[in-house]
């Protein structure tokens, strides 16, 4: 089995590059399950109902999110019947949505989870390392864990934790640069501190760069998505007798044009 995880997606050059993209990546690379992370696709914070239409039409199957899951107020009306979002399992109590789903992919139940870290995160979530404890023993031959953190120590800590209790990947997500850190833990985890962001190149983790580096001298500009030419970011991660035995990094951009192998 191979499944796809696609770093996050950012916007509508992140949108286009999904659309110029992902079939290309699928077919190429004979991908079963296609797993995107979404919290910044709609302008980069939030998804709206249109958008995650988009992505379904385009062939991702699992959505996660992170820290933007409701910034678009939308999603409260759409949540109930978007039957490939999955939520935070740490986010607080009141908010809506499936925090951990199972998909069947070639006979194999292969449950997708969503994880927001604790450092430097909202201190309103709740702790991941003891959130996650109820997920682990559930319905599952592959889990597939997004960890939305700031932390690159965390996020390998998690992997740590889990590692002796499911046969899957704890990808990270959140930071929007991919790491050169991919492996596979005790043949158990496939692992990856980030896998990077899907949206525009020339940016400051998506957004404009001269805004960024005017907020970072002190004026109250906005956020403003960047305007680039485009990247995409993702792992591709192959399972056999349901245990992670490779962990490839994709990475297309003007820098490192896509071409089949």
């Amino acid at each position: 089995m191979k499944i796809l995880f696609i770093g996050d997606v950012f916007g509508e050059i992140g949108r286009e590059m999904i659309e110029d993209y992902l079939h290309r990546l699928v077919k190429d690379n004979q991908i079963d399950f296609v797993i995107a992370n979404v919290e910044n696709t709609s302008h980069g914070k939030g998804l709206l109902k249109k958008h995650y239409d988009e992505l379904s039409f385009q062939g991702i199957q699992a959505m996660t999110m992170g820290n933007h899951t409701f910034d678009k107020k939308e999603l409260y009306d759409y949540i109930d019947e978007a039957d490939k979002l999955i939520v935070p399992i740490n986010q607080p109590k009141v908010l809506p949505g499936v925090k951990s789903r199972v998909f069947n992919v070639l006979d194999k139940k292969v449950r997708v989870t969503n994880v927001l870290g604790a450092a430097f995160m909202d201190s309103r979530n709740s702790n991941p390392f003891e959130m996650i404890d109820d997920y682990l023993d559930l319905e599952q031959d592959i889990h597939i864990v997004d960890f939305h953190g700031e932390t690159t120590s965390e996020k390998i800590a998690f992997a740590h934790y889990v590692k002796g209790r499911i046969s899957g990947a704890v990808l990270g997500t959140h930071t929007h640069v991919q790491t050169a850190d991919e492996k596979i833990i005790d043949d158990k985890v496939a692992f990856i501190s980030d896998v990077g962001m899907t949206g525009p190149y020339m940016s400051a983790i998506g957004c404009d760069l001269d805004a960024i580096v005017n907020r970072l001298k002190g004026f109250n500009v906005p956020f403003i998505v960047a305007e680039s030419s485009g990247q995409l970011s993702g792992v591709i991660l192959t399972f056999e007798d349901n245990k992670p035995i490779k962990i490839e990094r994709v990475l297309i951009n003007q820098d490192h044009p896509y071409f089949k192998v």
